[in-house]
């Protein structure tokens, strides 16, 4: 019998010239799901644009939302 078989997720490779991204890349990037990126760029917590009818959130956007994070008080549980 063969021996399953581990699965891999390929990652999209990193584009430092991309200047605004899809939520669904900052999604990628934050290693969280699409609907709670939208949430948190619905929210505010996430800055984004629009272009035309499209919602981009810019690419610098994403490490200072993790900045942000990282300086907020731990809350109780």
């Amino acid at each position: 019998m063969a021996e399953p078989q581990a699965t891999v997720t390929q990652l999209e490779p990193f584009d430092p010239s991309l200047a605004l991204l899809t939520v669904e890349e900052a999604a990628r990037r934050l290693r969280i799901g699409r609907t709670t990126c939208f949430r948190l760029v619905l929210a505010g917590e996430i800055e984004s644009v629009t272009v035309g009818r499209l919602r981009r959130v810019p690419a610098d956007a994403v490490p200072a939302y993790v900045a942000k994070l990282r300086h907020r008080p731990a809350q109780a549980a």
